[in-house]
């Protein structure tokens, strides 16, 4: 059974997720999508970077996330789509060899209408227990027929 609207409450709190980050994947999306030298060229962002070598985009580790939360969380929720995120931050370089998991954290509810509520969602990648990326996720979920009032709502 799905999980819909009303089974989410302030304060909840989920940890999931087992992304095993690759070289390989880093230059893969960077080459397509986002070619700075220390997302492409491993040798160069190992010498010159201040980073210390090859270091994943933050929109990669903004996909990583999304696929992560997808296959473990909204896949068996009534998720109907977002509305937008806020608070985007790249806190941490993600590498070669990390593995990112994610916890996901409920900020409001908020009811919309007789079909649909809001869930606002503080969603924290983590690499072992370091944050490395975060944002706030406005996602709309159905509600279940049972919950709506004599009102439509």
């Amino acid at each position: 059974m799905p999980t819909f609207f009303e089974d989410f409450s302030a304060g909840q709190t989920e940890e999931f997720g087992a992304y095993d980050v690759t070289e390989e994947e880093i230059l893969q999306f960077a080459s397509q999508y986002d070619p700075q030298w220390f997302h492409t060229d491993p040798e160069r962002a190992r010498e010159e970077s201040i980073y210390g070598g090859l270091i994943a985009s933050g929109w990669h580790t903004t996909a990583m996330m999304m696929r992560m939360l997808v296959d473990e969380f909204l896949s068996e929720t009534a998720a109907l789509g977002a509305k937008g995120i806020d608070e985007l931050r790249w806190r941490r370089p993600v590498r070669p060899g990390d593995t990112l998991s994610l916890r996901l954290t409920v900020v409001e509810t908020e009811a919309e209408g007789p079909d649909r509520g809001l869930v606002k969602t503080r969603i924290e990648v983590l690499n072992d227990t370091e944050v490395v990326c975060s944002m706030i996720a406005l996602t709309m979920f159905a509600r279940r027929d049972d919950e709506r009032d004599d009102c439509g709502n």
